[in-house]
């Protein structure tokens, strides 16, 4: 009788096995079928997925008024306390969106759409600069002659104003609007995050009992302690992130505006917006900085410019940006810039920004495991 379970058991191990491998076969047969039917399916449901993220990124202001809401004395407003929070909070949310393109979107697209037109002159003047400097000038090296004289080349074979003016900039932004969401969309997406908002202790309590009714309580609870870490540390390092990129572009903008520095607001958003990458959001955005303020204003007010936003840097990093984020994430800078590295080079500059509470929710998980094998092997 155990001769033959034995016997069973060993067919039905190679029968799955075997089926396994034909259902990877016919997947990979199909593969261009089957990629097409999820990108079809993925479609449909991109306006749930950014209601979800849109009703995440709102949670925590949402949370905080109604907390406020709900000290009030009046009793038809505490009862009401949720609904008003998210109404509130999506009328400040159209009012930033309302500012951020009445007000700063046309300064930055001027400066842009200025300095694009005018980098061929820049670019003239700066070369004519160079060829004042004294023979024995490093900047009039072979080395840096072929560089000087690569990028000119180069700067002459394209046509900027062909690609970007103001008429083209206002085409590209109707065209991703267009693609990315119709009307449709935009709609089932602002009410997928409303539902979300207004009714998050359902959404939660169900994927709880889900999670019950899976998994054991141990497990269970495990899951959900991890979760609500994930999600600290997410919120904790999104929202720091967004107002440290604030303060850093408005400084930024306030010093480059006194400095005299030409296209400062476009300077102070791209620091601004670049520093929400660690490491090397602040490398990059100072480097184009400088370079920019070298074509436009000569390299003396280019190193001016460099040593007091580098300083800035500086007292962000120490001082700003540790009491805006509290808590440390408790990373290494080797392994920041690790996840930063991995993160840019497979999802681009998004992968580059939430690498790190990615990477910050794994080391928990690896710490806990390393713990519980430690303990059982005692």
């Amino acid at each position: 009788m155990n001769g033959i379970k034995k016997n069973l058991s060993k067919w039905m191990y190679w029968f799955i096995l075997a089926v396994a491998i034909i259902l990877v076969y016919k997947f990979l047969d199909n593969f261009a079928e089957i990629s097409t039917a999820i990108n079809n399916f993925l479609g449909i449901i991109t306006p749930f997925l950014i209601g979800t993220l849109l009703a995440y990124l709102l949670y925590i202001p949402a949370l905080r008024i109604e907390r406020k809401i709900e000290k009030s004395k009046n009793k038809f407003i505490r009862k009401r306390a949720r609904g008003l929070s998210v109404l509130i909070t999506y009328i400040l949310a159209i009012l930033v969106i309302i500012v951020l393109i009445n007000v700063i979107l046309p300064v930055i697209t001027e400066s842009i759409v200025e300095l694009l037109n005018n980098l061929q002159g820049y670019w003239n003047e700066t070369v004519t600069r160079l060829n004042e400097l004294p023979e024995d000038s490093f900047l009039k090296s072979p080395q840096v002659s072929n560089i000087v004289k690569l990028v000119g080349e180069s700067l002459q074979n394209i046509d900027l104003q062909q690609y970007l003016n103001p008429e083209k900039i206002t085409e590209y932004v109707k065209s991703v609007v267009g693609v990315a969401s119709g009307i449709f969309d935009v709609f089932v997406t602002i009410i997928v995050s409303v539902y979300m908002l207004l009714q998050r202790r359902q959404v939660v309590r169900f994927f709880e009992r889900l999670g019950g009714a899976i998994f054991d309580k141990k497990v269970c609870n495990k899951i959900g302690d991890y979760f609500e870490n994930a999600n600290n540390i997410f919120f904790k390092f999104i929202s720091s992130q967004l107002i440290d990129a604030v303060v850093v572009g408005v400084l930024v903008t306030i010093i480059l505006s006194l400095l005299k520095v030409k296209y400062a607001v476009l300077l102070g958003f791209m620091i601004g917006l670049f520093n929400m990458i660690p490491y090397f959001g602040a490398i990059i955005a100072v480097t184009i900085s400088i370079l920019i303020t070298i074509i436009t204003g000569g390299l003396s007010q280019a190193i001016i410019m460099g040593i007091v936003v580098i300083i800035l840097q500086q007292i962000d990093a120490n001082v700003i940006n540790p009491k805006i984020i509290g808590n440390s994430l408790e990373l290494s800078p080797l392994l920041i810039i690790f996840a930063v590295t991995v993160g840019g080079a497979y999802f681009g500059v998004l992968g580059m920004f939430l690498a790190v509470p990615v990477v910050a929710v794994l080391k928990i998980v690896v710490n806990d495991y390393i713990e519980y094998k430690i303990k059982t092997a005692r």
